[in-house]
């Protein structure tokens, strides 16, 4: 017989791996060769810190620098497609496009042009292709039919190659170094709480800091830069230094 603690125990299971993959009380110290959970994992350690599960591109990383997704990739934007209807799992381009097998793979497709505008689908996984049409395969189904009319842009999972925040960027800020990680690993980046992040001129305590448009790896205390917000100044931080800055990155 089945008790009502293993009925509630099971009930806890389902609920936790029905949600977005979290692990608590993580090491985030550690590196590993080979991934160990998915791409963009939550992971939370025990005073509440938040982290992503994240891929090093190919240049080892500098603890409490800035980082950012791989670079923009627009030779895979506005892509023409073959018409694909509701329930679809695979959408063909009729754009040719150069691609490594599965470059893209927990990454997206998002209809830019209608039909479907608005629409974002995981990408499960699709071939190679040197400057040929390709086939995506999806983990969901079309929801809105496809024409020849719409288009897509295929856009690499945040968390994949994520390299130091450039002096002029290239993507988008996706969370700070905890330890410098040797490239092409896998590890944990903060992405909320208190960080050690470097600072681009002098911060005030309590100011709102954004990514650099001059100093790669650093944040900055200037409203008047178009760059992202990334967290609040704890404390007052000296150019050059690394200072304890609160991520709200997630």
């Amino acid at each position: 017989m089945v008790s009502d603690k293993d009925s509630l125990k099971f009930l806890n299971q389902k609920i936790m791996f029905s949600g977005v993959p979290t692990v608590y009380g993580i090491d985030p110290f550690s590196t590993e060769t080979s991934p160990s959970h998915s791409l963009g994992t939550i992971g939370i350690t025990p005073d509440g810190r938040k982290f992503r599960y994240a891929e090093v591109g190919g240049t080892a990383l500098v603890a409490g620098n800035l980082l950012q997704n791989a670079a923009e990739a627009t030779d895979s934007q506005a892509l023409a497609v073959a018409a694909a209807s509701i329930g679809a799992t695979s959408i063909t381009t009729t754009t040719t496009v150069t691609v490594t097998a599965n470059e893209f793979e927990n990454g997206y497709v998002v209809v830019t042009v209608t039909p479907g505008l608005g629409n974002v689908y995981r990408i499960k996984s699709h071939p190679a292709a040197t400057t040929a049409t390709v086939v995506i395969t999806l983990y969901d189904p079309i929801e809105v039919a496809l024409t020849t009319d719409s288009r897509i842009d295929m856009v690499h999972n945040p968390f994949a190659n994520v390299i130091q925040w450039p002096a002029t960027e290239t993507g988008t800020p996706v969370g700070v170094a905890f330890i410098a990680a040797a490239a092409d690993t896998f590890t944990w980046i903060q992405t909320g709480g208190v960080a050690a992040v470097l600072q681009e001129g002098a911060t005030a305590v309590g100011a709102a800091v954004r990514a650099s448009g001059g100093t790669a790896g650093a944040v900055i205390d200037d409203a008047t830069i178009a760059q992202a917000e990334v967290g609040t100044a704890v404390t007052g931080i000296a150019s050059g230094e690394n200072g304890a800055i609160f991520l709200r990155l997630d």
